[in-house]
């Protein structure tokens, strides 16, 4: 078994899509609070990865994979679209690992390619939020991010009960 992390391009995310679908509806409907109620089906989430193809395409966002024997089972977006008085920081969004391919060290993976990804393009601060108490909560602490705080009811679980989201930081050094 083998296993690949990599930044799709513009060109590639067309065919990848199929997969970040089946990726995403999996998160999901394991119960995953990444703004996405159940059911959700691999075609209910074409229309949200057409918005990432086309935010890749403008230059506003990073989409990295993880690929386990040629196939996409996980994933993260570096958002650095960001307002003119923050051009050093991005936004984390939706690490996504299907449920098959867990245990597996994938999140470290893709989180480290986003820490590179992001010093490529000089952002040296990055902000994420994820469910509070979700097993998401613990990867970003033993990865060295930082608890800010937690606002309650801040969200639904895919179930439509309430979840407050936890925000960290992480302060990349530089090089």
């Amino acid at each position: 078994m083998s296993e690949i992390i990599r930044t799709l391009s513009p060109s590639e995310i067309a065919a990848a899509l199929p997969a970040l679908a089946e990726v995403l509806s999996d998160c999901v409907e394991g119960g995953a609070s990444v703004g996405f109620m159940s059911p959700y089906l691999p075609a209910d989430a074409m229309p949200y990865w057409e918005g990432v193809s086309q935010a890749v395409a403008d230059g506003n966002t990073v989409l990295i994979v993880a690929e386990r024997d040629g196939e996409i089972v996980g994933t993260v977006q570096l958002g650095i679209g960001m307002m003119p008085n923050q051009p050093h920081r991005a936004d984390l969004k939706k690490l996504l690992v299907h449920r098959k391919a867990r245990g597996l060290g994938l999140s470290r993976a893709l989180m480290d390619a986003a820490d590179v990804e992001a010093r490529k393009h000089g952002r040296h601060i990055l902000v994420l939020d994820t469910a509070t108490g979700s097993p998401a909560e613990f990867i970003y602490e033993k990865l060295g991010w930082q608890r800010v705080g937690v606002i309650p009811q801040y969200a639904l679980m895919p179930d439509g009960s309430y979840c407050g989201s936890t925000f960290f930081y992480k302060a990349l050094s530089a090089g």
